[in-house]
Formats: C-alpha cells, sequence, structure tokens
C-alpha cells in the first residue's frame, strides 16, 4: 500500500553530534537481520542523476522504482562525464546543443538543458549539457520544483558504470553528486556497479536489470527503519558498490578506505612507442588494478572483490574524525590561539 510521505522530521541531538557512527551502525544491523520479504512503501519524491549520461542502469532504475509506487525524476549529463567529480560551469549559459547527446537522449540543436527529446521515454527524464553536478542541480532546483514544487526527498547518484571504492570517490561524479545533495539536506545514495552494465542505446542490460532489483531491498529495508521520516539523517550518505555479479551477492557493512582500484597517471606522450613522429601527445592514462593488488587499506574494495556488496556511510565534505584530528593538530598546535 502506497502512504502519502512527508519527508521530514526533527532531527535529534544524537543525529546532530554522531550521524556516521549511528547510522553505520544502522545500517550494520540491517545487513546483519538481512533484507528478507520487502516492507509496505511509502511514496517518495526520488531523483536519479549520473555522471554516465542516459544509461540502461539509470532506465531499470527508474522502472523498478516507479513500479513500486515512487515518483521519480531523472535528471543526466547529455555526454558520459566520468571523472568529472564536483566541476561546475559557473555563469556560463548553456547554448544549443552542438552534438547529439548519449543514446540520444537530445539533439544537436536542442536546449542545452530540459526534458529529453528522444521520443521512447517520458516526461519525467531530463538532461543537462554540462557536468554531473550541474545535471544534479539541474534536477533539484528546476525539474523537481516544476514537479512537486520541492527539493526530492531522496536524490540516488547512479547506478555508475563501474565502481566507486577508495582514494577514487574525489574524483567521481557519482559521489559528488551525493555530496551537493547532502549540503542541500537531501538524502542521497550513490550506487555503483560493474562495467559489464553498460548498454547501447536500446538502454537493455540483464546486469542492470540485476542491480536495480538488489537497489530496491536496500530501498525497503530503510524504508523500514525510517519510521515514515527520511530514510537518512542529515549530513549523512551511503556509497554502494555492487560485485560484477549481483544476483545472490550478500550485503556487508564497509568504510571507505585508501586503496586505489584505479590507476590514474599523466604521461607525456601517450602515443604508441613505434609510431611516435610528430609533436608529442601528453594526458592521462587509466588502467584497472587487479583486486588482488590493490594494496593496502583495501576496505569497499575488498569487500566487493570478495563478490560482496559494500555498504559505506559518508559525512558531507571532508571533515576528519575527531582522533585523525588530533594526531594531526599536534603538528601545528603551537601556532594557534590560545
Amino acid at each position: 500500500m502506497i502512504r502519502a510521505h512527508s519527508g521530514c522530521r526533527r532531527v535529534s541531538a544524537s543525529d546532530r553530534q554522531t550521524p556516521g557512527l549511528r547510522w553505520s551502525l544502522v545500517i550494520a544491523t540491517v545487513l546483519v537481520t538481512g533484507f528478507g520479504p520487502p516492507s509496505p512503501a511509502l511514496a517518495r519524491n526520488i531523483l536519479i542523476t549520473n555522471d554516465d549520461g542516459l544509461t540502461s542502469n539509470v532506465k531499470y532504475l527508474h522502472d523498478a522504482l516507479k513500479a513500486a509506487g515512487h515518483d521519480v525524476l531523472v535528471a543526466v549529463p547529455c555526454q558520459q562525464q566520468s571523472g568529472m567529480g564536483g566541476a561546475l560551469h559557473v555563469m556560463k549559459p548553456l547554448g544549443p546543443l552542438a552534438t547529439d547527446c548519449l543514446n540520444g537522449a537530445a539533439r544537436k540543436g536542442d536546449p542545452g538543458a530540459g526534458p529529453v527529446t528522444r521520443s521512447d521515454l517520458g516526461p519525467e527524464y531530463h538532461y543537462v549539457d554540462g557536468t554531473p553536478v550541474m545535471a544534479t542541480l539541474y534536477g533539484i532546483d528546476v525539474a523537481s520544483q516544476t514537479r512537486w514544487g520541492k527539493a526530492p526527498d531522496l536524490v540516488i547518484s547512479g547506478p555508475n558504470i563501474g565502481r566507486n571504492v577508495g582514494g577514487i570517490v574525489v574524483s567521481s561524479g557519482t559521489v559528488s553528486n551525493v555530496q551537493y545533495a547532502m549540503m542541500r539536506g537531501i538524502p542521497a545514495i550513490a550506487l555503483s556497479a560493474g562495467t559489464a552494465t553498460e548498454s547501447g542505446p536500446d538502454l537493455v542490460n540483464t546486469q542492470s536489470e540485476a542491480v536495480a532489483r538488489r537497489v530496491m531491498e536496500l530501498m525497503s529495508r530503510l524504508e523500514a527503519s525510517a519510521n515514515g521520516g527520511p530514510l537518512l539523517p542529515a549530513a549523512t550518505a551511503l556509497n554502494v558498490n555492487f560485485p560484477d555479479d549481483p544476483q545472490q551477492a550478500p550485503w556487508k557493512l564497509s568504510r571507505i578506505g585508501t586503496a586505489m582500484a584505479y590507476d590514474v597517471r599523466f604521461v607525456s606522450d601517450m602515443r604508441p612507442k613505434p609510431a611516435r613522429e610528430g609533436q608529442p601527445l601528453p594526458g592521462l592514462t587509466f588502467r584497472i588494478r587487479p583486486a588482488e593488488k590493490a594494496g593496502p587499506g583495501a576496505n569497499d574494495e575488498a569487500a566487493v572483490a570478495s563478490a560482496a556488496i559494500s555498504v559505506s556511510v559518508m559525512q558531507m565534505a571532508y571533515d576528519a574524525p575527531k582522533p585523525l584530528q588530533s594526531r594531526a593538530v599536534q603538528r601545528f598546535r603551537r601556532l594557534l590561539s590560545r
């Protein structure tokens, strides 16, 4: 049964003081007790965004959430924007599209942002010719206001094509979208899956469908713990990563580690060595490291490498936990005012 939802509740002192610890314990309890049968759903206003553009991952999740009774909007970048992190194009009006959007979301000459012009998708789908965060802010400030007259109850970023674990999250548009949602006081979840969830213009992929089914398990359990209020407390969000085969994967509480699953390096010349003639072509190179060579600190990466679904609780921005703060402050304490 679908019931009306106000999307707000009073934040308790414990929420404000230790949201990361408190909700890590909540998520741990959920993971230990299992996901079991779904709970009755509350009708939520949900915004889906990402950094990949229009994808099968977004389409299957949209359809699953709608089937559960939620009202869903989609706002994605016009083009693939992986690795853009929290980049913004400020005070630069968006003109008509210079090229078609990914998978035909919109065509050359269409406005720089707006509802998709692809005929087989509904009016709830939108695109932005900009960065992932720009698409998210369009969804919050324009699409949501037009449809609901307020911000969404939940922002879901992803599922991303490729995982966001360890140190690479600082470059992730998927995770940056969630950070901006948190700054607006909106509960948010970052979702990332394997690279096999990529699709063509038909937006069909059985792996994407499997990921969407598992996401609905998480939604159901969070709903059961929310008691009619927000799914997560202020200044916290989840970073969820799925293994290559998500079908029967167990859920595992993790922390965002320090391992680098991706090897990103700047090189002086990207041209193949045997044919290096003329001017060098410098640039960034990228490769995925084997899981067994991820190195020390591999926490969420280790969970996914063991074929589990990792769930990490994030806080807003980059403030360090108190024990780390104390250790760092010792290095410059004499500079501080007494």
